[in-house]
């Protein structure tokens, strides 16, 4: 998953001005589960594991939780201790979607119904990853050049399990073989309960704009409910989202590294019309949180996930880089911690000393 956004987006709300109404819903059924918000953290692979899963939910109350993609071949294995830890979770962490990947409709079919066992709330399709050693197996989406697979795949899994069935897929394979439309109303017809899109083409990957206008065609064609995903950077592109496409919820993915409290924010945009940016502290006490909940979930190679997302988490805090290069250098995990803790109260100690100083009159 690409770090950051390589497309500057222009804001849409200064384009076309939000009316009054706009706001993210304040919830969707997809079947029986009710999502409350409308709001979904997006799979994505490295990223959405038990530990940031949490820490996402309890920070900031995102709706709906989903795994990072899990291959459908590696859980009927038995023996792929990847799979297994990626659909490791605990009771705290419902509504849950499992993520799943895969071309064979049988294996998928079992796959899915090993999910459901496992307590899962959702299953979901992956059509949308663009990765080459997930395309060239016909996985992800890779399948968007194969409709009649796709709906085997459908139906099969829509025969073995009984929790909601979604799919997330990509508008198509390329400017020229845009399918979202009639993938959509395939899903409809063969009993999904929803369907995200992420509004680029496997061509695309992650770069140029999100076509929200796909978005909109699709809401304009199906009746289930329709999920947007695709720049959405903050809770005024949310909203902008839902008042341009229509879409029953919103999907956020590179975002919420970044920004953990997207969620958050995109609530308080919705009751206030305003939201809180985070304070120095407030990034101490994530960033903290985050990597010890690492230490104690005993996820391996903890050091290794937390240089990963120092990055992310960095963003924006004054003196980042060097914070970046502290992080860097550690060499386990309880050095990094002893680090962060203290670069903030180094920080921290600073702004309150700057606070209570006299002020020039």
């Amino acid at each position: 998953m690409r770090k950051y956004f390589e497309n500057p987006v222009p804001d849409r709300t200064e384009e076309q001005p939000l009316p009054t109404q706009a706001a993210v819903p304040a919830g969707v059924s997809l079947g029986a589960v009710n999502i409350a918000p409308a709001t979904v953290l997006a799979p994505m692979a490295g990223v959405t594991d038990t530990v940031f899963r949490r820490f996402i939910r309890n920070l900031t109350g995102c709706g709906l939780i989903m795994t990072e993609f899990t291959s459908a071949d590696g859980i009927l294995r038995g023996k792929d201790k990847k799979a297994k830890r990626y659909l490791h979770f605990y009771e705290d962490e419902h509504p849950i979607s499992a993520q799943l990947f895969g071309s064979d409709p049988s294996v998928m079919a079992q796959a899915a119904s090993m999910v459901e066992d496992l307590g899962f709330d959702l299953v979901d399709l992956n059509l949308g990853c663009p990765a080459k050693k997930v395309v060239k197996c016909n996985g992800g989406s890779g399948l968007l050049r194969d409709l009649p697979a796709i709906g085997k795949i459908f139906e099969a899994v829509r025969k073995s399990v009984t929790i909601p069935f979604t799919v997330k897929f990509r508008a198509g394979w390329s400017d020229d073989e845009i399918v979202c439309v009639e993938l959509a109303k395939m899903a409809e017809d063969c009993g999904l309960c929803a369907v995200a899109l992420h509004a680029r083409t496997r061509e695309q990957g992650y770069s140029g704009q999100a076509r929200w206008e796909w978005i909109t065609a699709i809401k304009q064609a199906v009746k289930i409910p329709v999920i947007g995903n695709g720049d959405i950077r903050t809770p005024m592109d949310a909203a902008a989202m839902v008042a341009q496409t229509g879409c029953d919820a919103v999907m956020i993915g590179r975002t919420a590294p970044s920004n953990p409290w997207i969620f958050r924010q995109i609530a308080e945009y919705t009751a206030t019309g305003r939201f809180e940016e985070p304070s120095e502290a407030d990034r101490y006490q994530m960033i903290r949180t985050y990597f010890q909940m690492l230490v104690e979930e005993g996820i391996p190679d903890a050091a290794g996930k937390m240089k990963q997302f120092a990055s992310w988490f960095t963003h924006g805090v004054p003196g980042g880089a060097s914070l970046r290069k502290e992080i860097y250098e550690a060499k386990d995990a309880p050095e990094i911690l002893r680090r962060v803790e203290s670069f903030f109260e180094h920080r921290l100690g600073l702004v309150a000393q700057n606070l209570l100083q006299p002020q020039a009159l």
